[in-house]
């Protein structure tokens, strides 16, 4: 029986860790890469650093490996809001849910310069449309990660604000079941520090 040597564990292990579009401990975990593109940067790897200016407006969605042809969900949710803004040291963090738009379809045009084939919204935005992330200034600094999640739906998937609940807390468990959702298909997350 031969058995894998140090090297061999690191590099899978190390595989592991790159396969990863969603922040370690964030369920569901997502393999499948969602490339977010703010203005002309294209945001690949998963845990980027960004600006809340370069976030302020919302990102393209799509992909860079396949073009996909379906109708998709697309959600992003703050993991890092603080219980209590007076002194966010003090207490646990809660999330808040800064977009959820549905009717995502491929866009009419084909990839994007950036290499991007792009998704594009085509009915109403919402029920939440994006706010951009805007995280307060914390001592230390705390970078807050930002999700972005895809599902496919069936063309006539329709979802309302009411359905949503709050945004503060959002509950994406308790979300995806009384939604029937399945798995995301695609995933990423960025910083953002206040």
């Amino acid at each position: 029986m031969m058995f894998p040597t140090v090297t061999t564990l690191v590099v899978l292990a190390a595989a592991g860790l790159v396969s990863a579009q969603t922040p370690a401990g964030f369920e569901p975990a997502v393999t499948a890469r969602l490339d977010l593109v703010f203005g002309s940067k294209v945001i690949t790897a998963p845990g980027t650093s960004l600006t809340k200016a370069e976030t302020a407006k919302q990102p393209t969605i799509g992909t860079s490996d396949v073009a996909l042809n379906g109708t998709y969900l697309w959600m992003m949710i703050d993991l890092d809001v603080p219980a209590n803004f007076q002194n966010p040291s003090a207490g646990g963090r809660r999330t808040n849910l800064h977009a959820m738009i549905q009717g995502f379809k491929p866009s009419s045009s084909a990839a994007a310069a950036n290499g991007v084939f792009t998704l594009a919204s085509s009915g109403t935005a919402g029920p939440i449309t994006y706010t951009g992330p805007s995280p307060p200034a914390e001592k230390p600094a705390y970078p807050h990660r930002y999700v972005s999640l895809l599902y496919e739906t069936p063309a006539s998937f329709s979802v309302t604000k009411a359905q949503v609940g709050q945004t503060f807390g959002f509950n994406l468990t308790t979300f995806v079941a009384s939604t029937k959702l399945s798995l995301p298909i695609r995933a990423n997350y960025f910083t953002v520090t206040g």
